[in-house]
């Protein structure tokens, strides 16, 4: 009773050819298997209709019949065959796949949404990418196969689709699917997805070429009976059994060459093709072979230029035969193949990888190549008694590389592992230096994210943003790390020249009696900085306080000039004789005469800091944190110039604070710093950011007048999510 109800539901003749092939091919519960699907996805699918107001399932059943019939699937291939369209259309989850049909149909049905999610565009330069796309995307080798049936399915009944949607699929199926077929070794879908393809892009010259075959199809099957009767019983007069067939090209490869050869139909000469294949033993072989194209040879006239022998040597994909053309008595062209019998299965298998020699170009991704391999030996290893192509497991794929969508459907091919960063830079260097972040499939990522194949990415970028030194531990491609050394270079040549000029003009306008070279190499040797060019980049950036270099080198010419001794062997003299300054306390803010005194740029200690003051030799009193390392140690070292000191009154000078932030990979951070600065009215004076494994390191510099303005800002940073720990760097 229940198949009645699916043969009454459906076209008799496709369901009840499909039901029958699975019952005789695999039996009774496999069958069952079938019909469950059917009837699942025809409840699913509900009134959705084709183009033509036909039954959608239509499609995936003639999809199913395909993969059984001509390419030879199994089971699991068929049910994902048939559940296929109700599953991309969301109305099939996969949890209840994997119950109903098991985990094999479910992984499938996942791989073959993938592709069906790929937008192809119309440019000719990126039909490589789309077609690596797709093999990276088929994880699961049915994937690829099916896919390869669902398109041929499409093309056998492209009449029902609107015009426009005719040239995009012919497109598609021409330039991607049809050299996937290829590659597989698949050369019958292949022909047939290139013939259907031209007569939908070039319906004039189709019909054209359709007919002179057509019209010459009696005149060129004698031809090539009178062709082949002579040299045949030449060869069995010699007691050499062979076989021998003629065949028309297909009209899309005789359309191709009257493109490529600027030439009519009539004067395409190798129009048909004539193979013999010999039934010889393995060591005769070649021997044989070779007679056989003197006989060719003696009755027809050889275009030498066109002989391609690759019995002697074999091609390096183990493709074995000899090529010739040769012109007849009448003047007609004929290309003739000369092969064994073992040679004709090795290469109409396609183990012999006739896709690289002819018709495909060497561009593909080295990945792919292997992958199809893999699944080409596969498919070439098939029993018909079997039952069809069985898939012990995935053939694992190495895929070094990933293709990722731009917005307007471009795809880029990038290395395995690349980030938003990575993909920013491929497009632009300026988009790279700029970049803030992207969105990956229309959700907000940093630019540390990685990106999938298949992916659509959208990068955001502020004028605000440069690049920064911790970029490089973001980046997998040499062209992005590249780019980003080449602007932290030209980066630090501005620094330098600028530090280097800005040390110049203040030397002159302190009058010192020291030139740039000098001042530069003692500040190297103080400051323990590695070059001259790198103590004008921390000038530049305001690393080394300028006022801080002239008091380091006033200190120097005295003691080089003999007012002053060396501050080492001042210090210890002092620590025998010398007595606390003084018993008073320094009361920070009064107006004390003669007194001067600045914040250590260690610790900078803010209103509301415990602090003490430190008497230096020449730069008079430091105010240190009582809790700053330093500070500690001056404590214990030189408890002698330690003064006691105090805050006074209200906060009225602004200090600078630094605040650390442990974080994940938040997108937004710094927009949400700035933001809760500018609630608390609090100057940013600058972010840096950190990037490692473990998260984000930051530090926020900022401005401020008083500790309580500090402890508001550490309790809102607080509060953002996912910031891990927040504290005041002393």
């Amino acid at each position: 009773m229940r198949k009645l109800i699916v043969y009454n539901i459906y076209k008799m003749n496709k369901i009840e050819r499909l039901v029958d092939f699975v019952s005789k091919r695999f039996g009774d519960k496999q069958q069952k298997q079938v019909e469950k699907a059917v009837e699942l996805a025809r409840s699913l699918i509900g009134n959705t209709k084709r183009y033509d107001g036909g039954d959608f399932t239509e499609h995936a059943v003639g999809v199913a019949l395909i993969v059984a019939e001509e390419i030879g699937l199994r089971l699991d291939s068929i049910l994902a065959s048939l559940l296929h369209d109700v599953s991309r259309m969301g109305l099939l989850k996969y949890d209840d796949v994997e119950i109903e049909f098991g985990v094999t149909v479910r992984e499938v049905l996942k791989g073959m949404n993938s592709i069906s999610k790929v937008e192809t565009n119309t440019d000719s330069k990126q039909t490589e990418f789309f077609k690596e796309l797709i093999v990276s995307l088929s994880s699961n080798p049915r994937v690829i196969l099916i896919k390869l049936a669902d398109r041929l399915e499409v093309m056998r009944s492209l009449e029902i689709f609107p015009p426009e949607k005719r040239v995009k699929k012919s497109w598609e199926t021409l330039h991607i699917y049809s050299q996937i077929a290829h590659k597989l070794g698949l050369y019958n879908l292949k022909s047939e997805l290139e013939d259907l393809s031209l007569r939908n892009l070039e319906p004039d010259d189709y019909k054209e070429i359709e007919r002179k075959i057509i019209e010459t199809e009696e005149e060129r099957d004698n031809f090539i009976v009178k062709f082949i009767e002579p040299i045949k019983n030449n060869l069995d007069k010699k007691g050499i059994k062979c076989s021998a067939k003629g065949r028309t090209k297909s009209i899309y490869s005789i359309w191709r060459k009257m493109q490529k050869q600027k030439v009519a139909f009539e004067d395409v000469y190798d129009v048909f093709a004539v193979r013999f294949v010999l039934d010889a033993p393995i060591d005769e072989e070649k021997s044989l072979c070779w007679y056989t194209y003197s006989v060719v040879t003696d009755f027809n006239n050889p275009n030498p230029n066109r002989l391609r022998d690759w019995v002697s040597i074999p091609k390096s994909n183990g493709y074995e035969s000899l090529h010739t053309t040769v012109v007849t008595k009448e003047g007609r062209w004929v290309e003739v193949q000369i092969r064994t019998q073992r040679m004709d299965e090795m290469a109409e298998c396609g183990i012999a990888a006739h896709w690289r020699y002819k018709g495909v170009k060497e561009e593909a991704n080295e990945d792919s190549k292997e992958w199809l391999e893999k699944l080409r030996n596969v498919i070439d290893s098939v029993d018909v008694k079997d039952g069809g192509i069985k898939f012990t497991g995935d053939i694992e794929q190495t895929n070094r590389e990933i293709f990722v969508f731009t917005p307007n459907g471009d795809l880029k091919k990038l290395p395995k592992g690349s980030t938003i960063l990575d993909f920013a830079y491929d497009i632009h260097t300026n988009l790279g230096n700029t970049c803030v972040g992207g969105r990956i499939n229309h959700k907000n990522a940093t630019i540390r994210e990685e990106i999938k194949s298949g992916d659509l990415v959208e990068i955001l970028t502020s004028k605000n943003q440069i690049p920064r030194r911790d970029w490089l531990n973001i980046v997998q491609t040499s062209k992005a790390r590249s780019r980003i050394k080449a602007f932290l270079r030209d980066q630090e040549t501005k620094d330098s020249m600028i530090g280097r000029e800005e040390l110049e003009r203040k030397l002159k306008n302190w009058k010192l009696n020291i030139d740039l070279e000098e001042s530069t190499n003692y500040l190297c040797k103080i400051y323990k900085i590695k070059s001259v060019a790198d103590v004008y980049n921390m000038i530049a950036i305001n690393e080394l306080d300028i006022l801080d270099i002239k008091n380091e080198l006033v200190k120097y010419l005295d003691i080089k000039s003999g007012k002053v001794e060396d501050v080492s062997r001042n210090e210890e003299k002092q620590v025998k004789k010398t007595k606390k300054p003084s018993d008073d306390t320094l009361i920070i803010g009064d107006d004390l005469d003669g007194m001067q005194y600045k914040m250590a740029k260690c610790c900078n200690p803010i209103f509301g800091d415990k602090v003490f003051g430190f008497v230096t030799v020449l730069s008079g009193i430091t105010i240190h944190r009582y809790d700053c390392p330093n500070g500690k140690r001056l404590l214990e070292q030189y408890p002698y110039r330690i003064i006691e000191a105090h805050w006074q009154g209200e906060a009225t000078e602004t200090s600078i604070a630094r605040i650390g932030i442990t974080s994940e990979d938040i997108m937004g951070l710094e927009y949400n710093i700035k933001e809760i600065l500018k609630t608390l009215s609090v100057e940013l004076r600058g972010i840096s950011t950190d990037y490692s494994k473990g998260g984000v390191e930051s530090v926020v510099t900022i401005a401020v007048n008083n500790r309580s303005a500090i402890d508001s800002v550490v309790y809102l940073l607080k509060q953002i999510s996912g910031i891990k720990k927040v504290l005041v760097y002393k």
